[in-house]
């Protein structure tokens, strides 16, 4: 299947000449908390500055699922939303169930492969054409700490598992919750994949959560990962089912928890909240070495009309423009998808994450997230996870998890 050509077109118009229509846009997103919230309007306000009109979609639910069920029964009856937010292979899954619009005249016209990391680049592409447009690079491999707790309890933030169990220990003979949890099957997930990189390092997640080899799935290093995550879920309060996530960051802003393993949009309600990074709250690497990057991306499905075609090229310039990714990721928490846009204005966290999404690209540890759609397609990263849930919510054994692990992802291969 070939992309549309007429959205290059339609581009090549829009900067050639005058506008001829008012570009509109219908935008599919689930970004509902605070600092979420903060971000999409950043964009909305850029595009109707250029005289554009913004229909705005949003869908609660954390991870997107419920966005996704959404656009589906929207493409089912035939009225695609003209941008959606995408991201990973679920990019290439909808390009080959219902095509995509081609942005190559937006992307070559302001050289957007010159300026994103080329392992980024590759996830918005359709059979090499551009078909998306990244907003930002998130870290999902982040611990964030309540700082007045810590420091009350003379605790460090850990670089080893060990370091954080024995953390835990202290701060719950304390009277303290160790860990801000929210029982959702993503947020586990997220734990998941952050210990599977910490104990078995990046080669292993490579193998095991990426290539999806049966030997790193049954491992005695897969077992001890098991093993860990039920001494984490030993340390989560007694009403951590259900929690959204951002409810998880708030118990650690006001003092009810002390550490939460979520990725940097947490930061970003930190910062809506007007916390200051290393007075209110630290941020580390979990324990161990890598980079598992979840990138915000918007996809732009195949629709008539020049207005909506106008729209989709002027969303697209906007979000990789490097205005908009400056203060969209400041407003997020994480950092911008294009490599040359300033960190002078961006904390020392964001810095960070800058400089080890880096490194990793040199030294191959910058790896895709599995829990956050960027490593697997829907149902193998689903095979995984439903073990994951299912063993973090039970007294399942580790040598049965690892075996029913293999077993999930054999069948949705």
């Amino acid at each position: 299947m070939k992309l549309k050509t007429v959205l290059a077109a339609s581009t090549a118009v829009m900067m050639a000449g005058p506008v001829l229509a008012n570009p509109q846009a219908e935008v599919l997103h689930w970004w509902t908390s605070g600092g979420e919230a903060r971000s999409v309007a950043v964009l909305q306000e850029q595009f109707a500055a250029e005289g554009g009109t913004w229909t705005d979609m949003p869908v609660a639910g954390g991870g997107g699922d419920a966005a996704m069920t959404a656009l589906r029964a929207r493409v089912l009856s035939g009225n695609a939303p003209t941008a959606v937010q995408l991201k990973g292979p679920a990019i290439q899954e909808w390009y080959e169930e219902t095509g995509l619009a081609d942005i190559g005249a937006v992307a070559d016209e302001n050289g957007w492969a010159d300026v994103l990391p080329a392992q980024i680049a590759e996830h918005m592409k359709c059979e090499g054409e551009w078909c998306a447009a990244p907003v930002n690079v998130h870290r999902v491999n982040w611990i964030w700490g309540n700082k007045q707790i810590l420091d009350e309890h003379g605790i460090e933030m850990p670089t080893t598992w060990d370091e954080f169990n024995a953390a835990a220990e202290k701060l719950a003979a304390a009277g303290v919750t160790p860990l801000a949890h929210g029982g959702q099957a993503w947020q586990d997930a997220t734990v998941f994949e952050t210990v599977v990189l910490g104990l078995g390092g990046p080669e292993f997640f490579q193998q095991a959560l990426v290539d999806l080899d049966p030997e790193a799935l049954t491992s005695d290093t897969m077992k001890q990962v098991f093993d860990q995550m039920r001494v984490i879920r030993g340390h989560v309060d007694p009403n951590f089912s259900g929690r959204d996530w951002n409810l998880a960051t708030a118990m650690v802003m006001n003092g009810e928890a002390a550490f939460q393993i979520m990725g940097d949009w947490a930061k970003g309600e930190f910062l809506a909240a007007g916390k200051e990074p290393g007075t209110d709250f630290v941020c580390a690497q979990t324990p161990g070495n890598g980079f598992l990057y979840n990138v915000d991306s918007f996809a732009f499905f195949n629709v008539d009309g020049d207005d909506k075609q106008q729209g989709q090229a002027l969303l697209a310039q906007l979000i990789m423009g490097e205005d908009f990714q400056k203060t969209f990721n400041l407003n997020k928490g994480s950092i911008p998808a294009r490599t040359d846009v300033a960190l002078d204005e961006f904390d020392s966290c964001a810095v960070a994450s800058a400089e080890a999404m880096n490194a990793g690209a040199e030294d191959g540890s910058l790896l895709p997230s599995y829990a956050h759609g960027m490593a697997l397609r829907g149902a193998q990263a689903g095979a995984i996870t439903d073990v994951v849930t299912a063993h973090f919510n039970s007294d399942m054994s580790s040598e049965d998890a690892v075996q029913q692990l293999a077993d999930a992802v054999a069948n949705a291969m």
